[in-house]
């Protein structure tokens, strides 16, 4: 099911299968989210919970049993139901249930809200706590924005001027191998060379905001205050790019597979709530 939000400014559809934001228009009918064509990705903007990236052997250990969980865990394949419907917002829930039991036995509420307020989409992530004990769990976004000029005609600017490094992935892990991006101006080049080695995955960062420049002119700005970590990727040839704000990410290949010391985790308190939000900007 298809459901669809709208101001005078933007038009948002977001799927009840993984509350997945699948379409951004604004009122000219451009397009901002990436189509999901399969021959390079099939997905556009899926939601990542209650792990974000890869757990080592895809497993974890709790209680001494070991649970099994695929990449960036099951809510992107579950169906979220409709807590509520404006013309402007809508609020979708997942609740745990004896299939989500299986792989992650807690009892909780995931509830993603999206809203179109003038010319911006806010993505709000609430967790609630619903079980006897703490909840650990990563969340994050993954949104695809569609590029359809030429990669290289596109570039990064970010909210400030730093030297980022980021981790490189071995085997879909966070290995000990680092590498750093100079910026100049504040600006990343695309190419699809920086991605040779799958997603940049930035630990930390200084930059809040992050602005997607089409032939020098800013046309999208994705601002992430809330989240302390990113991800950037793409696919060779892809006409798009991923820009997305995380709590946590993979495994490290020290990990002990004990999920409550998952570096990056949050564990959070017995009916206590977790908030966090970020916002997509049309500029142009």
């Amino acid at each position: 099911m298809d459901i669809t939000i709208k101001n005078s400014q933007l038009t948002a559809t977001i799927k009840s299968l993984g509350a997945e934001l699948c379409s951004l228009k604004d009122k000219s009918e451009r397009e901002y989210i990436w189509e999901g064509d399969p021959k390079f990705w099939g997905k556009h903007s899926p939601i990542l919970f209650p792990i974000v990236g890869a757990l080592a052997h895809d497993s974890y250990t709790l209680d001494n049993k070991i649970y099994h969980m695929s990449r960036h865990g099951f809510a992107r394949e579950m169906m979220f139901e409709i807590k509520e419907h404006k013309e402007d917002q809508v609020i979708l829930s997942l609740q745990s249930s004896e299939e989500t039991f299986k792989l992650y036995p807690f009892e909780f509420e995931l509830q993603i809200s999206y809203t179109v307020n003038n010319n911006s989409l806010s993505i709000e992530y609430k967790v609630i706590n619903n079980s006897k004990v703490d909840l650990p769990f990563s969340i994050g976004a993954h949104p695809a924005f569609a590029l359809p000029s030429a990669f290289e005609s596109y570039c990064v600017k970010f909210e400030k001027q730093e030297l980022l490094k980021y981790f490189l992935l071995k085997d879909n892990l966070i290995s000990d191998e680092t590498e750093n991006l100079e910026l100049e101006n504040k600006e990343l080049r695309l190419n699809y060379d920086l991605f040779k080695n799958d997603a940049l995955v930035f630990k930390t960062m200084q930059s809040k905001s992050l602005t997607i420049l089409e032939n020098e002119v800013p046309f999208l700005k994705v601002d992430f205050n809330d989240f302390p970590s990113l991800g950037l990727w793409t696919k060779l040839d892809a006409p798009f790019l991923c820009i997305e704000p995380w709590f946590g990410y993979s495994d490290t290949k020290e990990c002990n597979g004990n999920l409550y010391e998952k570096e990056g985790i949050i564990v959070l308190k017995n009916d206590a709530v977790f908030h966090a939000q970020f916002t997509i900007e049309i500029l142009k």
